[in-house]
């Protein structure tokens, strides 16, 4: 009978919830796909951003911790596990005692024998079994490996989110190196033509205005300059940090961006949401909170267990080994709820209210899901065309400083015609450069919000 019982288990078994992810993106042309690499980074062809990479994945501190976090969950499985066997326990003991003479001899007979000192050895074995009869530890089991799955696939999210981070950061410095280029060859254009101008009016060909104008020019070049390298700053040591580095320890060359963008496609949507660590993690914590309402539904019911013991007991130790000297005993457990004051039934309605809870943050992280990879989309295609129009914009740009420069060296305009053209030219030159970093780095965010590598969660 209570191996039969043993069988039963209460509770919700867990069922997927159903995924309607849609059968499009909004974006048209998103949705054909070639398999995205674990290491999606090779596909910028960046040695620096691929060494980079391998080194906060290595050292990374936040991902040590996960990695900590999955060992403790692992182990929580052990505990769970063990409450599914039988529980086997030694007990010994020896010792001596002696009455008080006085008071033991008090109300006996003179000359009646009295022993005033004994001594008592015990050894025995006790076994213990808990036949959970609803269920209850195999939903404690079902909870903490959920969990474990939970762990692992947020482990995996947060490497993707450090790989991303590292990318962003490194994309973030190199469109910083660009637009750095860029500034100090201003600098030195407008520094050759402040000391043109300058000698001019020193000969008395122009007025001081011009040379005023020529060195404002050249002050806002080096302000500008000023604030990209603090930029930077921040960026290599934002690096050197995701690294697991000290940032006195971390420097990198200066180097402007370089080579054609990678080719991205996020495929069907529900193929998106299969590979998302983040939407796995969801759906196994909606796991374990299902197998908790199991757990919450058996403190309902009695609980049965069997206990058995054996072993030796003697008073005299030369007698303790003797077959007269064994022990045995054999019981059986039953505890059932009475009275609790509504304790039971308000911690089965918290564990169906926190499985309602985890079903709410479940979808939500399929919508956050669906939305990041539809950001990506809008923001690439939205980038991509900014940085066609701002490629026909400099060119046009730099033919009017070309010809304010010609009509002003004919007499024909005031130099703040030249001056205005010049600022055109390194106002789009600069958000060039930061187009050029910032296709990259959504880039890479669509890498994350795909799931990174479609080969499935990794066993660290």
């Amino acid at each position: 009978m209570v191996l039969t019982l043993g069988s039963c288990t209460v509770g919700p078994d867990f069922l997927r919830p159903s995924i309607d992810a849609g059968a499009n993106w909004k974006e048209p042309h998103a949705v054909p796909a070639a398999r995205l690499p674990d290491a999606w980074w090779n596909l910028f062809n960046d040695r620096d951003l691929t060494r980079l990479e391998l080194s906060a994945l290595a050292a990374n501190s936040d991902l040590a911790a996960a990695k900590a976090r999955v060992d403790t969950a692992r182990a929580l499985v052990g505990v769970d596990r063990s409450r599914l066997f039988p529980t086997l326990n030694h007990s010994g003991s020896a010792g001596v005692s002696r009455l008080s003479e006085s008071s033991a001899t008090r109300n006996i007979p003179a000359g009646f024998p009295i022993e005033l000192e004994s001594n008592r050895y015990r050894s025995s074995f006790e076994l213990a079994y808990d036949a959970d009869l609803w269920g209850r530890n195999k939903r404690l089991l079902e909870a903490s490996s959920a969990q474990v799955d939970a762990s692992i696939n947020m482990l995996e999210w947060q490497r993707l989110g450090v790989a991303t981070e590292v990318a962003r950061q490194y994309f973030l410095l190199r469109g910083l190196d660009t637009q750095q280029a860029v500034l100090e060859d201003t600098i030195r254009s407008r520094k050759t033509t402040l000391d043109i101008q300058q000698s001019k009016a020193d000969a008395g060909l122009i007025d001081s205005l011009t040379v005023s104008q020529c060195r404002t020019e050249l002050e806002l070049a080096r302000n500008d300059l000023a604030s990209v390298e603090r930029q930077r700053g921040s960026a290599e040591h934002a690096l050197a940090v995701l690294c697991g580095r000290r940032p006195s320890d971390f420097s990198l060359s200066r180097r402007p961006i370089s080579g054609p963008l990678p080719l991205i496609r996020p495929g069907l949507p529900a193929a998106v949401l299969n590979r998302r660590p983040d939407v796995r993690a969801a759906e196994q914590n909606l796991r374990a909170a299902n197998a908790r309402i199991g757990v919450a539904q058996a403190a309902f019911y009695p609980n049965f267990s069997l206990t058995s013991g054996a072993g030796l007991e003697s008073l005299d130790v030369k007698s303790f080994l003797n077959l007269e000297s064994r022990i045995l005993s054999l019981g059986a457990g039953l505890v059932a709820p009475v009275f609790d004051g509504g304790s039971i039934k308000s911690n089965f309605r918290a564990a169906v209210s926190r499985r309602d809870e985890a079903l709410a943050n479940y979808r939500n992280s399929l919508l956050v899901a669906l939305r990041e990879v539809e950001d990506a989309l809008v923001d690439l295609k939205g980038l991509a065309g900014s940085r066609r129009a701002l490629g026909e914009a400099v060119t046009s740009a730099k033919d009017t400083r070309r010809l304010s420069q010609e009509r002003y060296d004919k007499g024909l305009s005031s130099y703040l015609e030249v001056v205005d053209a010049g600022r055109t030219v390194l106002r789009i030159e600069l958000v060039i450069a930061q187009l050029d970093a910032q296709q990259r780095i959504t880039l890479a965010a669509l890498a994350k919000a795909l799931g990174g590598g479609w080969s499935g969660v990794r066993q660290d």
